[in-house]
């Protein structure tokens, strides 16, 4: 084997095993970390839009939603995510696309499409939703009538 393809082979080797204790020093006894969702797409495949320029603000909301009421029509001018803790919602685009969730379902938001949500169930619903925008900008916005 030629010195260089052993340098080579030896430098792959031991970043390899510098990788592996960077994961072992990471499992915690008693931690489990687990990736709820991970996408660049919202809900319904539309690719997200890129972030914006200036000062960005994070939003957490939770919405409680009584079982048979209705979310108004509107939209997100914002990339936003959620978990459902409990019961379950429809979401439904202006296009008619749909989405159930329930309990521990995560979702992608759509942005600047208008949708709503409808808790269809017989419970009332919990939803925990991240914005990540920027300061002054709304994280939702009413569709006009």
């Amino acid at each position: 084997m030629s010195p260089p393809r052993t340098l080579g082979l030896l430098l792959a080797g031991f970043f390899a095993v510098l990788a592996s204790h960077g994961a072992l020093a990471y499992q915690i006894s008693g931690v489990q970390v687990e990736t709820l969702a991970k996408s660049h797409t919202s809900w319904n495949g539309t690719p997200l839009p890129a972030y914006r320029t200036g000062q960005p603000e994070v939003t957490i909301v939770k919405y409680h939603i009584a079982p048979g009421a209705d979310l108004p029509p509107h939209l997100h001018p914002v990339i936003n995510a959620g978990v459902m803790l409990k019961g379950e919602l429809t979401v439904v685009s202006d296009t008619g696309e749909r989405l159930h969730l329930k309990a521990g379902d995560t979702i992608v938001e759509l942005v600047d499409q208008v949708h709503q949500g409808r808790n269809e169930g017989a419970e009332p619903v919990e939803l925990i939703v991240f914005y990540a925008g920027n300061v002054g900008q709304p994280t939702r916005v009413l569709k006009d009538n």
